[in-house]
């Protein structure tokens, strides 16, 4: 496809997301609390969103505030984090990220890419989750779901699993409005029909605008 097919393509591929997903989740509860989705979005690497979020009730109700955590010992820190995978740097970067976050920002998440990046354990991905929820001008978050998903779309090819270069590619082919709720979508119909393993084309509502599907 050329780069106009791929644009025309996803923006069909956009409202139908929007007719099967009406409402574009985070599928990390962070409760309308910015510090919790920096913290939440460091301690998703390589884990799923869904244990994130166990393991945050318990860590949030113990530490309510990001000066409470920045207060903790990493030992601490890590009996809840444990759950989450490689929990010993993920609880240091947990406690750095808060104390940077409360003593050098005031407690407040910034809004700048530049600036996100200097939070330990934040790459692109965390970023832009973080400047579309927050700020509605993130870019691509090339999680799992969306670098499976957007190649079996035909939007490159299949198996890249390199975030930056998915990022790179999808940007120039969304709305800029449009990016921050398509991420969210993606991710949802990435558990219910798209999956991983054995993905439900024959059922799927979208098969008819995918080159896997197609094929």
């Amino acid at each position: 496809m050329t780069q106009k097919q791929k644009r025309e393509r996803l923006a069909q591929i956009v409202e139908a997301l929007k007719e099967i997903y009406p409402e574009a989740l985070c599928a990390l509860e962070w409760g309308g609390e910015p510090w919790k989705l920096l913290i939440m979005g460091r301690l998703s690497a390589q884990c799923t969103d869904a244990r994130v979020n166990l393991v945050c009730r318990e860590l949030f109700a113990a530490y309510p505030t990001p000066e409470a955590i920045a207060a903790a010992t990493v030992e601490e820190l890590e009996e809840y984090i444990r759950p989450c995978g490689l929990y010993h740097v993920k609880s240091q970067n947990t406690k750095d990220a808060c104390a940077m976050l409360v003593n050098e920002y005031g407690g407040t998440v910034p809004d700048t890419m530049e600036e996100l990046l200097k939070f330990p354990g934040v790459g692109r991905k965390v970023a832009n989750l973080l400047l579309g929820d927050l700020y509605a001008k993130g870019g691509v978050v090339a999680d799992t779901h969306c670098m499976r998903i957007c190649g079996r779309f035909g939007m490159y090819r299949e198996g890249l699993k390199d975030p930056v270069q998915v990022e790179r590619i999808l940007t120039p082919l969304l709305e800029q409005k449009e990016i921050c709720d398509f991420c969210h979508r993606i991710v949802q119909f990435g558990r219910d029909t798209c999956t991983a393993r054995n993905p439900k084309c024959d059922e799927c509502p979208i098969a008819h605008l995918c080159e896997h599907g197609k094929n």
